[in-house]
């Protein structure tokens, strides 16, 4: 008898008709998965099998739209979820009562809760907890409530699953696989390995009840595959050098097109997209996908990770700000050419159909003020503008102080810039226009000074479960300081690289701790929500619990702070 191994994830919520779906699940043999709704919907699925794993993303039709309905996953005709005694309320498929893109009306309100940085457990080492995980505290209270207020979308914006920064029990499942004497030492090496992350990420029972009851949409960073992944043409050079490292992106780019993005693709697309045919054809669909992955490792501009989504009248665009990258000193790009076009032409294609506009940048665009600077700088001294010594001690730098934000490639900085404000401009703009960023392991508002119509901002929260340095802590502060401003004008001096193309201002942070940040869009208006984890003294002492240090209305002036 078939068993469920991970999952059930709901990933695909139809918005233009509210009636299908797509749950994602891992079986521990080959089956059929059939995914039964209380409502009379449902959907099945045979899995397809990527290196002995055998995996199933079924499409569920027929759901009423401006319903919640509860679910039951079945393989080979035995139920295997929910789980006998789980504790947990019923998983549901919760759908909108929309109107659907381009029809009269505003359409439903939308609550996007998003943030980054999750580590599923302390890694190894002398660093210890965490502290409360915010996702995890988020799901308790859900649970503990099925009618309170919940999320209609889960934004996971990078480092689902830390490759290079292991926890104490992954350590010790590797050191009886291999010996971690051996490159690349205490960090997954191949696929296998890349699983048992997933699993100790997902597996968490409150974890695993929230992503079967709330839809999620995710994106990777640098920690899904390694550290400071594509900083640099010289970094990329020294990974590929190692005798490790072409397993270890291969892995990556195949788990992550396996757990992460496909569950990112609506029906149609799925059935449109040759590879996934083709790994649901053949018997053993690894090989194809390792075919793809090496691919798009030699070539990044032959695969996009980026995708849309249309949430009534809200667009979400989701960039990707690691694998699109253009490395050549000479014509550094946060994305490739195909990949800028693609973002300009999906922002600007029906210019005044939506009332928000959200990019998901797992990068922030505004950093602070000196942190932008600094970025600035050396990038034009690892250009050599300054010589082959200051390039050296710059590109040394860049790895140490992860100088790799927007901020790190000037041109493209300023046409995301020009973008923004081209889409924010004029009596069809957007209400909004919110960049949504994680990565920086602290939370904050920032607003461009731009004339725009729309209200535009810079909304950063990181990170879901992790831990930042006082110094570091400490750096960010400074980085928002007029002291700060001063000695990144100074390093604009020194670099020659002259005034950023606009200015802003912190109006909201920072903030540091786990947290989630929650925006809220009905019709034209948008609301900001910022939830810490902390744990209490009463009523359950130590029991976690999500704090709201935030709330505030995004669509009216807000408040300027230095």
């Amino acid at each position: 008898m078939a068993g469920l191994r991970l999952g059930p994830l709901l990933r695909y919520v139809d918005w233009d008709t509210g009636g299908s779906a797509t749950i994602w699940v891992e079986a521990d043999r080959p089956t059929t998965a059939e995914v039964r709704c209380a409502d009379g919907a449902g959907g099945s699925a045979r899995t397809f099998q990527i290196a002995g794993h055998h995996y199933a993303l079924v499409p569920v039709t027929g759901l009423t739209p401006g319903t919640t309905t509860a679910y039951e996953v079945v393989l080979d005709g035995v139920q295997v979820w929910p789980q006998p005694d789980s504790g947990f309320p019923p998983s549901t498929i919760s759908t909108p009562a929309v109107a659907g893109r381009g029809r009269p009306g505003p359409g439903p309100g939308l609550k996007v809760t998003f943030g980054s940085c999750r580590q599923a457990a302390p890694p190894a080492g002398r660093h210890g907890p965490h502290g409360a995980d915010a996702l995890d505290t988020l799901a308790a209270r859900l649970a503990a409530d099925p009618a309170a207020e919940r999320p209609d979308l889960l934004l996971l914006l990078g480092d689902q699953v830390y490759a290079d920064q292991l926890s104490r029990r992954t350590r010790q499942w590797l050191s009886a696989r291999r010996d971690l004497r051996e490159a690349p030492g205490a960090q997954v090496a191949d696929y296998e390995e890349y699983t048992q992350l997933y699993y100790e990420s997902w597996l968490d029972p409150e974890i695993r009840w929230l992503l079967s009851t709330v839809p999620s949409l995710q994106i990777f960073d640098d920690h899904d595959v390694c550290d400071d992944w594509n900083t640099s043409a010289a970094w990329l050079a020294q990974m590929r050098a190692t005798p490790w490292w072409r397993e270890r992106i291969l892995s990556a780019l195949m788990s992550y097109w396996v757990h992460q993005h496909l569950g990112n693709l609506s029906p149609d697309d799925l059935e449109a997209d040759p590879l996934y045919a083709a790994v649901r054809q053949t018997p053993d669909g690894t090989e194809a996908l390792r075919a793809f992955a090496s691919a798009a490792d030699a070539d990044p501009s032959t695969v996009r990770w980026s995708y849309r989504r249309d949430f009534g009248r809200t667009r979400l665009l989701m960039v990707d700000t690691r694998a699109a990258r253009v490395l050549a000193e000479d014509g550094r790009a946060m994305l490739d050419p195909a990949e800028q076009e693609w973002v300009r032409d999906n922002a600007t294609e029906g210019h005044g159909g939506y009332d928000h506009l959200l990019i998901g940048s797992s990068l922030p665009w505004l950093m602070p003020p000196l942190i932008h600077d600094a970025e600035v700088w050396n990038a034009t001294l690892c250009r050599g503008e300054r010589g082959p010594r200051w390039a050296r001690i710059a590109e040394d730098l860049r790895r140490r102080a992860d100088l790799e934000h927007w901020a790190a490639f000037p041109a493209s900085f300023e046409a995301l810039s020009d973008l923004i404000e081209q889409v924010g401009t004029g009596p069809r703009a957007p209400a909004t226009v919110c960049v949504l960023s994680g990565d920086v392991h602290h939370a904050y508002v920032a607003e461009p000074r731009i004339p725009t119509t729309s209200r535009v901002y810079q909304l950063t929260c990181s990170p879901v479960h992790n831990s930042i340095h006082t110094a570091v802590k400490l750096g960010f502060r400074l980085g928002w300081s007029r002291t700060g401003r001063w000695l990144g004008r100074g390093l604009s001096r020194h670099g020659r690289t002259g005034r950023p193309p606009l200015s802003w201002r912190r109006t909201g942070g920072p903030w540091f701790g786990n947290q989630l940040m929650t925006l809220a869009l009905e019709g034209r208006t948008a609301r900001l929500r910022l939830d810490q984890a902390h744990k209490v003294r009463w009523p359950r002492r130590g029991e976690p619990k999500l704090v709201t240090v935030l709330n505030r209305e995004l669509t009216e002036p807000g408040p300027t702070r230095g």
